[in-house]
């Protein structure tokens, strides 16, 4: 695989040799993509069955404008763990740059306008310190990004709970109003916002490079790419993404809790994985990652209104991000294989 990019705008094939048409190439590029978008659609069509055959009636503007609100903090996370994954990395330190940052917003964030921005503003920097420290350690100091970001998990979590020893506290309501409103689609416009944010992110030289390294790093320093710095923007990202999901999720639930955030270190990879994006690096999308998140959050309103017990809504969860998962790779090896035997004939 080779460590430049096709085009500005698509992630890099693995062969010179490829034939095909465009569409050809473009569905190649594009598989996890397109299964995330075929996901999504599916989960969106098994929600509305049942929310019919239990209320009688298709989900209203209410109904569906909290499930986009529930999953932007998510869609968020999803993002920002996209940059790291994309470099064959991983960041598990997203709950707890979340936990923070929700228990920042709860406890420390006045009700005035200047006091909101300020917050928002250092909350924000402090997710984009964490990122950097992770960053400085997997790119200089040669660390695993797995420990790395384990270990700052670990201590981030407790600096939410010095902020925050137990649930409480106030969101402002300016701020739930403005993110988390269920009468006013703001959520899609933060959704768009996400998705404008990768598509600038994707065509500039930071977002080029990034594909660059997760294809092949020995190439890319040779290229005359700088590795490390890359790494370390890859984790800076990161973190103001997962401070910004921990300020969604503090308009969301209009409250702060130290431990708010844990569950969002799993389900980001996994809304990751679900959108198409290889956890091997250098292959996938901003936009399949933000699917991902979607994915999730209809999956939990589906299995409600099937009348999953609660107690096994983590057993059906699992089983179907199993699936997803196995799709995802048969799909892409079969993609590959259809590719090698064209190039071959």
């Amino acid at each position: 695989m080779t460590a430049t990019q096709t085009s500005p705008s698509a992630p890099p094939t693995s062969g010179s040799g490829e034939s095909g048409g465009p569409l050809s190439r473009l569905s190649a590029q594009n598989t996890g993509l397109l299964l995330a978008w075929l996901l999504a659609v599916v989960m969106l069509v098994l929600y509305l069955v049942l929310f019919a055959a239990r209320k009688s009636a298709l989900p209203g503007n209410f109904e569906l404008t909290s499930t986009v609100n529930n999953a932007v903090p998510l869609a968020f996370a999803a993002l920002g763990q996209t940059f790291p994954v994309l470099t064959s990395g991983l960041d598990l330190s997203v709950g707890g740059v979340m936990d923070v940052s929700n228990s920042l917003a709860a406890t420390q964030m006045g009700t005035g306008i200047g006091s909101i921005l300020l917050w928002t503003v250092l909350i924000l920097l402090f997710g984009a310190a964490t990122g950097l420290v992770n960053g400085l350690l997997v790119a200089y100091g040669r660390l695993q990004p797995i420990l790395v970001t384990l270990g700052t998990l670990a201590i981030l979590q407790g600096i939410a709970l010095k902020v925050l020893p137990q649930p409480g506290g106030t969101t402002p309501p300016l701020v739930t109003r403005t993110l988390s409103n269920p009468d006013a689609p703001y959520g899609l416009i933060l959704v768009a916002v996400a998705c404008a944010l990768w598509f600038v992110a994707r065509r500039t030289t930071f977002g080029m490079r990034i594909y660059a390294v997760g294809n092949d790093r020995t190439a890319a320093r040779a290229r005359g790419i700088p590795v490390r710095r890359i790494l370390v923007l890859a984790y800076v990202t990161s973190g103001t993404f997962a401070a910004a999901a921990g300020l969604m999720l503090a308009a969301t639930t209009t409250g702060g809790d130290a431990a708010s955030g844990d569950v969002f270190t799993l389900t980001s990879i996994a809304a990751v994985v679900i959108g198409g994006v290889s956890l091997f690096g250098g292959r996938g999308s901003g936009i399949g990652a933000i699917l991902g998140a979607f994915v999730l959050t209809l999956l939990i309103n589906v299995l409600f209104f099937a009348s999953i017990d609660p107690l096994f809504e983590p057993f059906y969860e699992g089983v179907f991000l199993v699936l997803a998962a196995a799709l995802t790779a048969l799909a892409g090896y079969w993609v590959r294989r259809r590719r090698t035997e064209r190039s071959q004939g």
